[in-house]
């Protein structure tokens, strides 16, 4: 086992926060990664050379070649520049959905370079900086985001890394200094205990990424671990209900943070927020759905800890305007609304359907569904059956794979065959446009985590005329 790769202890290499680590070349296997080009961004910001490889150009390796950064999309040797190919200088950042057999991985690997891991990277960025970061199998990116807004509307001199295209700043990376860092704490691979945070908090504990840890237990204790790297003199929280001690959070609830009279006018959230100390009163907040409010306020309650001003945090909270891909409205009439969302696993998916229902209690609802991964499929089909068949119309495009090969026997038919809906099918993205038209929905959903948002521009365009 390469050393290099397993170990992060590169004292000598390492600069403080704000200068970026000590080599002058970043290079990233899988720049294209939502986590990976934040960090890429933030290097470049820090007058790194920096370059990457991807398998598939996005408007997130746009944005980087945008900025001069080099992306290439062919997985071979010869991409890789000289001055990249200097052992001394070069840092090789990957993502763990590379797979082993990457020839310009292998190749980094076998001539001994320093090779990391994402998550290892922002460990080594983030320990001397004062870090608050966000744990949980669902709602990291949108609580990261809201905190990262949050503590830069007070003007904190922060850098925040986000797992998804912030609406505010149009970019996943959140640049107003270098003493503190927000970041989205991932337990996929385990990830997450590379950090070492002043702050945490852990939004939930479902079951999740069973081809990594096997069962729900030890996805709980990686959970468990995770509250341990918490520095002396540290505070976790967590939402009312999880098994573990810290700072309580929750929603009409008896929390030490908690959410109370809650009313929605013209669309929008109207709140007060009891904390340990006071109560914040006619909090507003544009994001739709009990799980928003959720993340809204374990956001507000980490920036309240750290000291941010009560009134500024209200102002900020009002101006929040989500993350792209999370309840993403592309089109929004009175007789027509459509609505894009990253959501992947049943809960997620439970959490959407409360908030169009919410938002829309009259009008008949249209999902258009792409599962994400094989494994999950799998180890939660009798799940995502239950929370899919809640719509009133559903359209199952095929598993997108990402990282996986297929395995016998489950495929969106089977998925299909066990939803309790009348009104479902199975659909080809050729077919995707035609089957939308046939159907009467004043609402579509489009969800999942695979290539579905490619999806959503030619939705937008079919129907903006229409509608």
């Amino acid at each position: 086992m390469n050393k290099k790769e397993t170990s992060i202890s590169y004292t000598k290499k390492v600069l403080p926060f704000g200068k970026g680590l000590g080599w002058d070349n970043i290079y990233f296997i899988g720049i294209g990664g939502i986590g990976m080009s934040a960090l890429a961004r933030y290097f470049h910001a820090n007058d790194k050379n920096v370059a990457g490889y991807d398998k598939t150009q996005t408007e997130i390796t746009d944005g980087l070649q945008d900025l001069g950064v080099e992306v290439h999309f062919k997985d071979a040797i010869e991409n890789i520049k000289p001055v990249f190919q200097n052992i001394e200088k070069t840092l090789v950042v990957y993502t763990p959905a590379i797979p082993k057999s990457n020839e310009e991985l292998n190749y980094f690997k076998n001539h001994d370079f320093n090779v990391i891991k994402r998550s290892q990277a922002l460990g080594l960025i983030t320990a001397n900086t004062f870090c608050l970061a966000v744990a949980g199998t669902h709602g990291k990116t949108t609580t990261t985001s809201i905190l990262g807004h949050l503590m830069n509307v007070c003007n904190v001199p922060l850098t925040a890394f986000l797992g998804g295209i912030s609406e505010n700043y149009n970019s996943n990376l959140i640049l107003n200094g270098t003493e503190v860092s927000v970041v989205e704490a991932d337990e996929f691979d385990r990830s997450f205990l590379t950090l070492s945070p002043d702050l945490a908090c852990i939004t939930s504990m479902d079951a999740d990424h069973l081809d990594i840890y096997g069962d729900a237990s030890e996805l709980k204790k990686s959970f468990v671990d995770f509250s341990k790297n918490i520095k002396p003199n540290g505070k976790l929280f967590v939402r009312n209900g999880l098994p573990l001690i810290g700072i309580t959070y929750g929603i009409e609830d008896d929390s030490d943070y908690t959410i109370q009279n809650i009313k929605i006018e013209n669309g929008v959230y109207v709140f007060d927020v009891k904390t340990p100390k006071t109560v914040l009163e006619n909090l507003q907040f544009n994001l739709p759905g009990r799980h928003n409010l959720s993340n809204a306020l374990i956001a507000l309650a980490m920036a309240v800890e750290y000291g941010c001003p009560h009134q500024q945090l209200a102002k900020a909270l009002a101006s929040y305007k989500g993350v792209k891909r999370r309840f993403t409205y592309h089109i929004k009439t009175d007789n027509f609304v459509f609505i894009d969302d990253y959501a992947h696993h049943p809960e997620e998916i439970n959490a959407v359907h409360q908030a169009v229902r919410e938002m829309y209690p009259n009008k008949k609802v249209l999902a258009i569904f792409q599962p994400h991964l094989y494994t999950r499929t799998r180890d939660f089909v009798d799940d995502f059956a239950k929370s899919l068949s809640q719509f009133d119309e559903l359209i199952l495009l095929d598993i997108y794979p990402a990282r996986e090969l297929p395995i016998e026997g489950v495929t969106s038919k089977w998925l299909l065959d066990k939803i309790n809906n009348k009104n479902k099918q199975l659909v080809s993205k050729k077919e995707l446009l035609l089957k939308i038209h046939e159907s009467s929905a004043q609402v579509i959903l489009t969800i999942g985590a695979g290539d579905i948002g490619e999806e959503v521009k030619h939705i937008k365009k079919e129907f903006s005329i229409a509608s």
